[in-house]
């Protein structure tokens, strides 16, 4: 399998290139140059088929020879360490719970494969590689959990200062050793912009070997499939179900429709969007146009710029009526998300978190169009990191009661390039 630039040009690379790398030379994103077609066999018996197999046949095709059938196995299933359960809540909604991971949030399953392929890869070549890594929330933590210790990886995490949790704050600021947290006086946008300055630095990376823990890289992007697989697996219906996702900077979604496009079979995919609405707008009126992040109280997905959005388009080959036919996008205030997680608590006793909230809002309009359907939200992290919205007190599990006692370690900047160029320098 190779890997292409989604900005064209004649460079292809194999899955280890491309995940050192990050993100292609010319600025673009490491896309497939074919998509591999799973098995029908697979599909049809996929209740049969274990998840850690499921999760093979989903990435193997990708990784190819870059890594050995049995150390990828072993990735795959310490990437695996928890569940990702299937709640049913009533005949037409279902839940997919995705916070039982170290750090409580998504991120983690392509948080962990990810770092388990660079420290197979650092160990061939025993140089020291940089993960620059820019988050709104859960990213930073999962990135800093699954790379603690990796020897010879340093991460930095650039976080928007106050626009994160109180409980994703100190997952990020808290590891030390081998992580560094930069606390950026901006917005998550701001974050990510710095992020790709320093990547398309020629003069730092030829001092310094940078790769990206964002969705962009495909190692964090490629593995976000398997829970979508392990989702159909417990699916009790016979019709395919509407899959609603909470929508950011979109890499969890592109995942589920590339999972669709190598043959799982799914309805429909929804973009669930806050008032950062550039997807939902652009279905509407057939205008792309990024704008800046505005903070809401679903920080996760305050992005006004949604950097996997382009790949999407590559799946559908930029045909916009192919892609309309198979993702819809709704979006919602903070208001509007409070109302949801009242309204879940009030019809189904569930306790959601606002991107869940909006998650199923979104079901929900969509199942009022379509009333024969059914479907599957996503609770994209646990409720306990968002304090302020949840309007109930929830038990902060043992996991993370150590971390809320531990000081804070981050290092301010402006949002200048120049600031970060002279940190990332001066640990190198």
């Amino acid at each position: 399998m190779r890997f292409k630039s989604t900005k064209g040009g004649s460079e292809e690379v194999d899955f280890k290139e491309a995940v050192i790398r990050g993100q292609a030379q010319n600025g673009g994103l490491y896309f497939p140059t074919e998509i591999p077609e799973i098995s029908k066999d697979i599909i049809h018996n996929i209740k049969n088929i274990s998840e850690q197999d499921l999760a093979y046949h989903a990435i193997h095709h990708y990784v190819d020879d870059s890594i050995p059938e049995v150390e990828l196995n072993k990735i795959i299933e310490e990437t695996l360490a928890f569940k990702t359960p299937l709640i049913k809540l009533d005949e037409r909604f279902h839940v997919l719970e995705l916070f039982h991971g170290p750090t409580l949030a998504f991120k983690d399953i392509g948080a962990r494969f990810m770092s388990r392929c660079l420290a197979y890869f650092s160990k061939e070549n025993n140089n020291q590689v940089t993960v620059l890594v820019a988050t709104s929330g859960d990213t930073g933590s999962a990135v800093a959990d699954g790379f603690f210790g990796v020897e010879n990886v340093e991460v930095v995490i650039l976080y928007p200062s106050g626009k994160v949790s109180a409980v994703q704050e100190k997952q990020l600021t808290t590891y030390g050793g081998n992580v560094r947290a930069i606390e950026v006086m901006g917005n998550f946008d701001d974050c990510q912009r710095l992020v790709k300055q320093a990547f398309s630095d020629t003069r730092l990376r030829e001092t310094l070997q940078l790769t990206s823990a964002n969705s962009i890289n495909i190692a964090r992007w490629l593995p976000q499939q398997f829970y979508y697989f392990n989702a159909l697996k417990q699916w009790d219906k016979k019709e395919a179900p509407v899959i609603s996702v909470p929508s950011g900077n979109f890499g969890n979604i592109c995942a589920g429709i590339l999972a669709w496009k190598s043959g799982l079979p799914v309805k429909h995919f929804i973009a669930a969007c806050n008032v950062n609405n550039v997807v939902s707008e652009f279905l509407s009126s057939g205008n792309y146009q990024p704008k800046k992040a505005i903070p809401t109280i679903s920080n996760a997905m305050d992005v006004g710029d949604p950097s996997n959005f382009v790949r999407i388009m590559e799946i559908f080959s930029n045909n916009i009526p192919g892609l309309k036919s198979m993702l819809s996008s709704f979006y919602y205030t903070d208001e509007d998300t409070k109302s949801g997680m009242r309204e879940i608590k009030k019809e189904f006793n569930y306790t959601a978190e606002p991107h869940g909230a909006i998650g199923y809002m979104a079901l929900k309009d969509y199942l009022k169009i379509y009333p024969s359907a059914s479907g599957i939200f996503l609770e994209t992290a646990h409720p306990v990191k968002f304090p302020d919205a949840v309007e109930e007190e929830i038990r902060i599990p043992d996991r993370l009661k150590h971390i809320m006692s531990l000081k804070k370690n981050s290092v301010k900047i402006e949002p200048d390039y120049a600031q970060l160029r002279k940190l990332l320098e001066i640990r190198n």
